[in-house]
């Protein structure tokens, strides 16, 4: 599975769950073919589902063991942008404590889902601008709390990325594109390399297939249109940073490192 280095100027990783198992074991299976994997860490309620400390020590032992390192997917079950102050405190919480036990992994990154809800677009430009107040005050906060700011990357979701731009404009947080969710809304992402491509470590990279009604994304590279994928290629032979193919079982991450050993090989 592993491709060659030498015809891409970016890392490249994949996630903790490609096989149907806990992260150490994935790890384990991928650290030797990938150069970074990204841990999926979705659900932080009860705390006993977050890595236990000795899951967290031997992932420093494998990253020293396979030269791989991490990026961490913060969870999906809290939210730093949700109308009530309660829950967007517990948001702010539990990325703390989440960043702090997983410093020993010194991560490239930590990915945050800012969600945008039915209710945010049903108020239009109103509720958009409330949502981007919220979300500026709820991440100020936030970098109150811990040592780096920028070692967070705010997530493009299935809103326009021009939603998030008011918001990485007054904040010091990073910016990851994720490529396929750009690609199933067909939102430029030429445009937005161009704007923020100093503060953008790290891309997600999946496959949508569009013979599905709504399109199905996560899937393997090679399900989508060359039409819709082109843009993400001439933006992949200028980026430097992490590429993490977002799939989450072997048939489709097989089938993505096959397509992009087209392109990068």
């Amino acid at each position: 599975m592993p491709m060659q280095k030498t015809a891409r100027s970016f890392r490249l990783g994949t996630t903790s769950f490609i096989y149907p198992d806990h992260i150490v074991p994935n790890v384990k299976k991928l650290g030797p073919d990938f150069d970074e994997i990204e841990l999926l860490i979705f659900e932080s309620k009860p705390i006993e589902y977050l890595p236990p400390k000795a899951d967290i020590d031997e992932l420093v032992r494998l990253s020293q063991a396979l030269s791989v390192t991490y990026n961490i997917h913060l969870p999906t079950d809290i939210s730093l942008s949700h109308a009530s102050k309660a829950e967007r405190e517990e948001g702010i919480d539990t990325v703390a404590r989440v960043m702090e036990l997983v410093a020993p992994l010194a991560p490239t990154t930590h990915t945050l889902h800012l969600d945008f809800t039915d209710q945010d677009r049903e108020a239009g430009e109103e509720g958009i601008k409330r949502w981007q107040e919220r979300v500026i005050n709820t991440l100020e906060l936030l970098a109150a709390r811990i040592s780096d700011p920028g070692l967070i990357t705010l997530e493009t979701l299935d809103y326009p990325p021009d939603i998030l731009f008011p918001v990485l404009d007054e904040s010091s947080m990073s910016l990851c594109i994720d490529a396929g969710h750009l690609i199933k809304y067909d939102y430029d992402i030429a445009a937005l390399y161009e704007r923020y491509q100093s503060r953008i470590p790290l891309i997600h990279f999946h496959g949508v297939d569009f013979s599905f009604d709504p399109p199905k994304d996560h899937q393997g590279l090679d399900k989508t249109l060359m039409e819709r994928v082109t843009p993400t290629l001439e933006v992949l032979k200028r980026f430097t940073g992490v590429v993490s193919l977002e799939v989450f079982n072997r048939d489709n991450l097989t089938a993505s490192v096959a397509w992009m050993e087209r392109f990068f090989s």
